[in-house]
Parts: structure tokens; sequence; C-alpha cells
């Protein structure tokens, strides 16, 4: 398990949303030490701790954990999915966009 890009990827996900440790601390229960253990990889989480983080966040489990195991092609597919899941036209719009830039700009390459 990957605790350290599992940590980043939920303090990333916090910042976006303007939260302190401290503002999700309290809205899951938990200590703000223990929130900043998590995000810098020092410390285990368990899974129904993680589950609480991830709902107050609007993010999945398998998108925290995603390097810490491989995916089959057609999985990609459903974490595309996931991540448009809810958001408005104009936000999948800038999506699909933000893909297609990054597509090009790789092939240029």
């Amino acid at each position: 398990m990957d605790y350290k890009a599992m940590g980043k990827r939920l303090k990333t996900e916090r910042s976006n949303l303007n939260l302190t440790q401290e503002q999700l601390a309290e809205d899951v229960g938990l200590s703000p030490a223990y929130i900043g253990q998590i995000e810098r990889g020092e410390r285990n989480i368990s899974l129904d701790k993680l589950v609480l983080i991830v709902n107050r966040l609007g993010i999945t489990v398998d998108y925290v954990l995603q390097d810490s195991f491989s995916l089959r092609k057609d999985e990609y597919d459903v974490i595309v999915q996931q991540l448009l899941e809810h958001k408005s036209a104009n936000e999948k719009l800038l999506a699909i966009n933000l893909l297609k830039l990054i597509f090009n700009y790789t092939k240029e390459k």
C-alpha cells in the first residue's frame, strides 16, 4: 500500500475544497493531528475512517488507492465515469477538452 501517495491525493482533494485539516477533522470526527499524519503517509488508516474522509471530500476510495493496485484497461473507463459523475455539462466538457489538450501535447513529443 502506498500511504504517501494516498496521503498526497487526500491532501490535494482537501485543499481543492479549501478545507483546513482542522475543518476536515471536525467534519469526520477525527483529530487534526491524525489527518496530518495520514496526509504525510506516516500513519495507516482503517477502511471505515478512509470511507468517512473520502465521502466528505466527494471522491472514491479507488481514486485514493489507485497507486496501490494495477488496473485492467476496462477499469480506467469506470474511473473516468466516476470522476464525471454528478458533474455539470460544462464541467464534463471542460474535462474532455483538457484530455484532448493533454493527448495532443503528448502526441507531439
